[in-house]
């Protein structure tokens, strides 16, 4: 009996991860972008498709440290919404919403009240804006030699 519970428990998972997979991950543009308020610099490298993203972020303080992780996320119209996961500066591990909207070849750090729903991070309902950005990320253009 309890050899038929393995096998059952072993094929959901194995159906599991192969439907997870069925996503090509060729069908993604990767792009690195850029942006400096004052003396911190940020850079996220994305890989992004008609639907969803996915990628890294690095927040860079002047004279104080980093916080870097993972983004990843869903793409609506022109807007990038989805979750930031990273270790603080000299602290533990933090989840926050992150938003970005596309605006003339940019990408505008969007801010807001957050919450949770669900265990997820989010920004509460009505207080998203693009007000006032801390980061406007740029395109980096790479170098071809």
């Amino acid at each position: 009996m309890l050899k038929k519970k393995n096998a059952i428990v072993s094929l959901s998972l194995a159906f599991l991860i192969s439907c997870n997979s069925k996503e090509e991950k060729d069908k993604y543009n990767h792009v690195v972008y850029r942006a400096v308020n004052n003396k911190d610099t940020a850079i996220i490298a994305l890989n992004i498709s008609d639907k969803r993203f996915y990628g890294r972020y690095e927040i860079a303080y002047y004279k104080i440290g980093k916080d870097s992780g993972d983004v990843r996320g869903d793409l609506r119209g022109d807007t990038l919404r989805g979750d930031f996961h990273y270790i603080s500066n000299g602290g533990g591990w933090k989840r926050i919403p992150i938003a970005l909207l596309k605006k003339d070849n940019k990408l505008l750090l969007g801010n807001g009240v957050t919450g949770t729903y669900m265990s997820l991070p989010c920004f509460l309902p009505g207080t998203l804006n693009y007000k006032d950005p801390k980061f406007i990320f740029e395109e980096v253009k790479s170098i071809e030699k």
